[in-house]
């Protein structure tokens, strides 16, 4: 179990405590809003109510025992730049942020964080991907010019196996897992002799170029 503080508790930093604390580990989460802090009080270990960027509330939510740190103060750059100083100063190495435009983005990593969060901006790349590609069912940016994508099955490949079509040396893609939608069962290590079904969908990695022509495949 790890131990997680977030600050701010609008939609993502709420969102992000609540998974963190399903997921099993020690969730501190801090926000101006008395309300927010009601909203959250059973989906964390502990919320209170303070300024991220006073440093003895930090201390009292135990923000110096964190593994990491999660920042999320709107469009607010002061308190999320005030905010991941005093996280540092307390010994937080790793620390996310939110951002709400690309100064927003270079000040935060001139301060050292680990990364920082464009939420609007990653999920208009999502949309407009999946929306260009009908077969293109999600995506995610790993690095500049390769991602990972759930793609549906092309109608070619139903009925066969992955030994036969091949998709690494034939395509230059790495077909990671096979989502039976059906069934919701995900395989993480796909059976290369299992033929695809029409209702599967492939979790595929890869160069962005030999993905995109991946998803036009008939």
């Amino acid at each position: 179990m790890k131990r997680f503080v977030v600050v701010g508790l609008g939609n993502f930093g709420a969102s992000v405590a609540e998974a963190l604390y399903s997921s099993g580990h020690d969730v501190a989460a801090l926000d101006l809003d008395p309300e927010r802090v009601d909203d959250m009080a059973r989906l964390v270990t502990r919320a209170a109510v303070g300024d991220g960027t006073d440093p003895r509330t930090l201390q009292q939510l135990g923000a110096e025992d964190a593994d990491a740190a999660v920042v999320s103060t709107g469009d607010d750059l002061t308190a999320s730049a005030l905010t991941t100083l005093v996280l540092r100063d307390l010994g937080v190495d790793e620390i996310y942020v939110k951002v709400v435009s690309h100064d927003h983005a270079r000040l935060l990593e001139k301060i050292g964080v680990r990364e920082t969060i464009f939420p609007e901006r990653e999920s208009g790349i999502r949309l407009g991907k999946r929306i260009a590609s009908r077969t293109l069912l999600n995506y995610v940016q790993l690095g500049p010019g390769f991602s990972v994508q759930e793609m549906a099955v092309p109608p070619s490949w139903v009925g066969r196996s992955l030994r036969e079509l091949e998709p690494r040396r034939r395509h230059q893609i790495s077909v990671v897992a096979v989502h039976d939608i059906l069934l919701d069962r995900i395989h993480a290590v796909p059976d290369p002799d299992q033929p695809l079904k029409d209702s599967d969908a492939l979790l595929v990695a890869g160069a962005d170029e030999s993905l995109a022509e991946a998803a036009k495949l008939e």
